[in-house]
């Protein structure tokens, strides 16, 4: 195909906040309305560039099937993100609205979250620093405080995309951590992670909760994953194990890992994400004294949110001019 010559400017909603230079990159060639709904003064103007927009970008977001019902023009959104449930894909799919995501360029810092994430959690960092902070370090720390090794412990990561592929290679190649996986289908790892060919096991569920002494997820959340670890899934986790979240709350029933925490054997948890967010004040998990949690930081960094906010214009732009965009999500495949 030869290059594309639909140039008419188009009418676009950008519904979460863009960096300057790419808010400038759609306003150079498009009718811009910026309009955040979480912002009450701003959401009148929201559901009014709804009824014209024929793109819209942004996230965090729920775009569900009765705000797409008011955007009767909308051909494409592009999100700020890699995960996509806050669409209503099968309305994109039955209305052939194209949606776009993120992948890629947040995978290496996402990875950096969770590693680190595992390490404050069995290293307790985050109430240790709080001891220092709140003036309670008075003498030497005690065995009440001490915390867990990680170079050498057992992880099971739940999911094996290019972001558990990335917190594997942490583990194996940096901590000599033997990892366990869980994923839809075994990764051929002699072709595409040679680095990881007899340090990475694929194995069913139930045996990586038997056997991992960390348990990350990592994967995304869909018909299938909603509530995947639950009471009988953190009942299987061997004596002493912590769990990871970094995926999406919803993936995780938070009574049953509260229960998990206050009756099982499960030694601790951390947590990047929540069934709802902003967690509400009234969560046990925000005080709960065995669970370090995360205000949802996987990718937030100056450069990486930055690279997002690139792609994700760089997949309008090419979807509101008749072009493949960079990466389009399969909503039909969902």
């Amino acid at each position: 195909m030869g290059a594309n010559t639909n140039t008419a400017r188009k009418k676009v909603l950008v519904f979460r906040e863009l960096p300057p230079d790419q808010l400038g990159r759609l306003q150079a060639q498009h009718d811009v309305t910026v309009a955040n709904p979480r912002v009450p003064e701003q959401l009148p103007a929201f559901h009014v560039a709804l009824a014209t927009a024929e793109g819209m970008i942004g996230s965090s977001y729920p775009i569900n099937e009765a705000l797409l019902a008011k955007a009767p023009q909308l051909k494409v959104i592009s999100s700020v993100s890699v995960g996509v449930d806050n669409y209503a894909l099968p309305a994109l799919a039955a209305r052939g609205i194209m949606l776009c995501h993120t992948p890629g360029v947040l995978t290496e810092t996402t990875a950096d979250t969770l590693f680190s994430l595992i390490m404050a959690t069995n290293r307790r960092l985050v109430e240790l620093a709080n001891l220092v902070r709140e003036g309670r370090w008075t003498r030497n720390i005690g065995e009440e405080l001490f915390g867990w090794d990680v170079h050498g412990k057992t992880l099971g990561i739940l999911g094996f995309g290019r972001i558990g592929q990335a917190l594997a290679r942490r583990a194996a190649l940096g901590f000599g951590m033997p990892v366990l996986y869980h994923n839809l289908r075994p990764v051929d790892l002699a072709n595409e992670l040679p680095e990881l060919v007899g340090k990475a096991t694929h194995t069913s569920l139930d045996e990586l909760l038997k056997r991992a002494d960390i348990v990350a997820a990592v994967l995304p959340l869909s018909n299938e994953t909603r509530g995947l670890m639950g009471a009988r899934e953190f009942g299987l986790m061997k004596p002493g194990a912590i769990f990871i979240n970094g995926a999406r709350g919803a993936i995780v029933q938070e009574d049953a890992l509260l229960h998990a925490l206050d009756h099982g054997t499960l030694r601790a948890a951390g947590l990047d994400v929540f069934a709802t967010e902003p967690l509400p004040m009234d969560s046990p998990l925000r005080t709960h004294p065995k669970v370090t949690a995360l205000p949802h930081i996987g990718s937030a960094t100056f450069e990486t949110r930055h690279a997002m906010a690139v792609l994700a214009t760089t997949n309008l732009l090419q979807a509101l001019a008749d072009e493949r965009p960079a990466a389009a999500f399969d909503t039909a495949a969902v």
